[in-house]
């Protein structure tokens, strides 16, 4: 079965190499290229992102990153995190920024929402071409190269694919490789999701030929909590954390007054939601966090229990079977409670 799949995967790129190819053709000539992502960027966002930009200069230097709004602080330490514009900042910036575009690239989404309804429609409307880079479900953008795969674990294994099919394969130095494995590891759960294959670890390989510190990076991730996020998460599993005894699901829910408590800062409660998945029995988890515009909800799931209809259908959202994300405009409270009506009425009976 894996040698089966992973001769679909190196078909697949066989397959996408003149795709690959009309990219850097329309790279090279393009007179102002811009770089999107979707809202809240996480690793792979920002890894998928901050390594074609690099790329990208080192053919063409007229070239931009837009992402909607700020990473987490998580990520800050990023050596060109300064240098993506800010939609949620300077949207006149962005705004006109895109006007000027003649490409651009959508990096991690598979439709124009995932931007925010404001700079979506920004995007959507420009006369720009576009290229899709991505591997989440039901693609809707219409790109005139469209590279999307939902099998593939991570939109930055992609861009390595691209820069290695392009015929460029040179030009990938450490510091692209840097944001790659980013993207990979993140995405990826650390290497431990489904969704890896041997391909993903033929790749980290090639990336750590160039020399870039992996381990500095999974430190600067994982292992760099302040003394207010340890409280909030203990806090969260300690008094927040809920066992729906009919299912193997897992909740936990936080108000806005409760993350005030903990000074709470944007990624805070990164990582909180696989923390509930990781309980013995548990196949399901979700967290729900409270924010001045509605209540964010994270899903995470294993085994044949899937969680990206789920969002889709019933919170507004999307993603990967085993990974997704949803919002509610409702209280924290009604969400929290129409989740548990939905599981608890039969959404998963017939697993």
């Amino acid at each position: 079965m894996l040698t089966l799949y992973l001769a679909h995967i190196l078909s697949y790129m066989h397959d996408r190499k003149k795709d690959f190819q009309t990219i850097i053709e329309l790279i090279k000539s393009a007179k102002n290229i811009i770089i999107t992502s979707h809202k809240s960027p996480d690793g792979d966002s920002l890894g998928s992102s901050l390594s074609l930009y690099r790329f990208i200069k080192k053919i063409n230097t007229n070239v931009l990153v837009c992402h909607p709004d700020q990473s987490s602080s998580a990520f800050h330490w990023l050596v060109d995190i300064d240098s993506i514009q800010l939609f949620r900042e300077n949207k006149e910036l962005v705004r006109s920024t895109v006007e000027k575009s003649d490409l651009i690239f959508c990096l991690d989404y598979n439709s124009f929402d995932r931007l925010g309804s404001e700079m979506g429609e920004i995007v959507q409307n420009s006369m720009a071409k576009k290229v899709l880079i991505d591997h989440h479900q039901n693609p809707s953008i219409p790109a005139i190269v469209s590279i999307s795969e939902t099998s593939i674990a991570s939109t930055s294994e992609l861009i390595f694919e691209l820069i290695e099919q392009s015929g460029l394969g040179e030009l990938l130095d450490a510091e692209i490789a840097k944001y790659i494995y980013l993207g990979i590891m993140t995405d990826t759960g650390s290497f431990r999701f489904p969704s890896v294959s041997s391909r993903t670890h033929e790749i980290v390989s090639s990336l750590l030929k160039t020399g870039f510190q992996h381990a500095q990076i999974h430190e600067a991730i994982f292992d760099a909590n302040s003394l207010d996020r340890l409280k909030l998460k203990s806090y969260a599993i300690v008094e927040k954390l809920e066992v729906l005894q009919e299912l193997p699901v897992g909740i936990i829910f936080l108000e806005n007054e409760e993350l005030k408590r903990f000074n709470h800062q944007k990624g805070d409660t990164e990582g909180l939601v696989n923390t509930i998945l990781s309980i013995e029995n548990i196949m399901v988890a979700a967290l729900f966090v409270e924010t001045e515009e509605g209540v964010k909800i994270s899903f995470r799931s294993k085994g044949s229990y899937f969680v990206n209809e789920l969002a889709s259908v019933y919170f507004n959202g999307g993603g990967h079977k085993y990974a997704a994300g949803g919002f509610s405009a409702e209280s924290i409270f009604l969400t929290k409670e129409r989740f548990k009506a939905i599981v608890l009425s039969g959404f998963y009976d017939s697993i």
